[in-house]
Parts: structure tokens; sequence; C-alpha cells
């Protein structure tokens, strides 16, 4: 059957029709389709919002890709966290490229914590060293369970470190993940892999902890005067979703004044090396042609189990 009317799915929709299984290899056509030019896609827009009760962004990412055409608004409040509701919400609107007919609009905060962890275990799966089994994660909310999920499908893991502002959180991450709740210095000596997920805007991560040969995930600091890494970290081998999103969005790249090698869709399109001898950085800062991608995925599979096709 076919529909005239744009379908509406929350959340709890999406996650029914959202696996991190087939979401990784999505994100890898994604990122090579990006940096193949294959995309049309305008840095991200940003306004500010500063209210008597908090401040924040709403960011609209708009992206036309092979999978479709479509746009994502996204909210950042960090104050969120205090009143025990998420510091990131989103909506994403999908439309036919061939009309511009709306097919779907769907809850985008699941689909943008999940599409963020598939992303760091695409650049993990091609960055960080093939024997990885040490995880340390600065940071213990939503973004850190969900990068538990994803990059143990592309490492064998066998130890788990966090560090969180607050002992708490990091104790709780830790009581449910079978991880080691430690400070951020121990969580990171001697690990494989770092994520670092936070909402601080000072440096979190220090370059002199990295063990040779380690490999990042930076996926916090998404503003240009934001920080999660020293200088001495953002030293290293860094790549990036995007050079004109990073060049415009990130304090780590910014501040620091480091050298983007590649963009992460470069080097899974085989243009560059991998590096996976060197200490490497990828700094996400995630773009709308993986929202698409995503949300496409929970599109089709919705689609398909209601007999029709999408064209």
């Amino acid at each position: 059957m076919k529909t005239d009317q744009p379908l509406f799915l929350n959340e709890a929709q999406v996650r029914e029709h959202l696996r991190m299984t087939e979401l990784i290899p999505a994100m890898e056509k994604a990122l090579i389709d990006f940096s193949a030019g294959r995309v049309t896609q305008p840095v991200r827009s940003i306004i500010s919002v500063d209210v008597a009760a908090a401040t924040g962004f709403l960011g609209l990412m708009p992206a036309l890709t092979p999978d479709g055409l479509g746009l994502k608004a996204v909210t950042f409040y960090p104050s969120n966290a205090e009143r025990g509701i998420p510091t990131h919400m989103a909506t994403i609107f999908l439309v036919d490229p061939q009309t511009g007919t709306p097919l779907a609009i769907m809850d985008g905060r699941l689909i943008t914590e999940m599409r963020t962890a598939a992303v760091s275990a695409a650049a993990t799966k091609f960055l960080a060293q093939p024997d990885a089994k040490i995880l340390a994660i600065l940071g213990s909310g939503v973004q850190a369970r969900s990068h538990v999920e994803a990059l143990q499908l592309v490492r064998s893991l066998q130890e788990i470190r966090v560090w969180s502002p607050t002992r708490q959180h990091a104790e709780q991450f830790a009581k449910e993940k079978g991880a080691k709740a430690t400070s951020a210095e121990e969580a990171v000596r001697e690990a494989d892999v770092i994520v670092v997920a936070t909402s601080s805007k000072t440096p979190v991560l220090k370059g002199a902890w990295l063990k040779p040969g380690s490999h990042v995930n930076a996926i916090g600091a998404c503003r240009p005067d934001w920080r999660e890494l020293d200088d001495e970290a953002m030293s290293n081998v860094v790549f990036v979703d995007s050079r004109d999103g990073a060049l415009k969005e990130s304090g780590d790249v910014i501040l620091s004044g480091a050298k983007i090698h590649a963009e992460l869709g470069e080097a899974l399109g085989g243009k560059v090396p991998s590096r996976t001898n060197e200490t490497t950085i990828f700094k996400s800062l995630g773009m709308a042609a993986e929202d698409i991608a995503a949300a496409k995925l929970v599109y089709r599979k919705l689609i398909s189990e209601l007999g029709s096709s999408i064209g």
C-alpha cells in the first residue's frame, strides 16, 4: 500500500527499526559519499539561545545524499542534565528528492545518539590497532553507553575504564557496563581506544597520557570556543568527518591550530592510508548526511513492514 501522508515516528518506533549492526556500514557509506563529493550539505546553521533559565543552541542540518533528502533540527542544552532530561533533542524530516513530497517526520534524539557511536565505530574499525582491547571513556552519559555498544562490534574489548566529572555517574556507568571508575588520567594511560564524550568547554584529555598508537574518538566540544583535548593531543594525526565543519565549529581544531590529515570518508574510500601505527584522533562533529542515512534505514524498514514501496 502507499500513503499520501508523511509517516510520524516517535523514539520508541525509531528504536524498534534501528540496529547498530546495520548502522555502522551505513555510516561508512555516508562518510565515503560525503568525501567523494556525492553529497550536498551546507555547514550546520546555528542559532544561539540565551534565556533566563538556560543557554543552548538550535542547529539546522539539511542534506541531499544518494540515500535521500532531508533536514535535522537539533537542540543542545547542557543544563538539561540538571533537569533530568536529554541535553540533545532532535527531529528529522525526510523528503522525496524526486518530488519534494514529505515522507516522514521522526524523532532524531536516538538517531543522533546511535549514529554518532556508529561513526566512531567506523573510525575505530579503520584507525585503531587490530588487537585493541582496553577502552577508556571520558564521560558517562548516553553517548558513553552507546559507544560501548558500537565499539564492542568492531574490537574485542577486554577492559573498559570510565571517568566522569561526577563520580557517582561514573560509578553507576561502571556498574551497568562492567567497567572500572577511575580518574581521567588513569583511565587513559595504556588504553588502546579512548572516547571523549563530555560537555566540557575546556580540555579533559591530555596528550601526555596517550599511549603511542592509540586511537581517540572526540565527539564533544562542538563549538569553535569549546575544547576537550589539549594541544599535545591535537598534535597527533587528526581525522575529521568534514573539513569545512571542523574549521568552522571545532574548537579542538581551531584553537590548537591542528593540521587536518584527512576526512574519515577519504580514508574509508581508500584515498589515504589508515595510519594505524600512529596515534590518531578522530574529531567528530556529526553531519546531516549521517542523519539522513540513518533515518532512511528506519524508513525503509517501516515501509517494508507496511507492504509499501519507497520508489
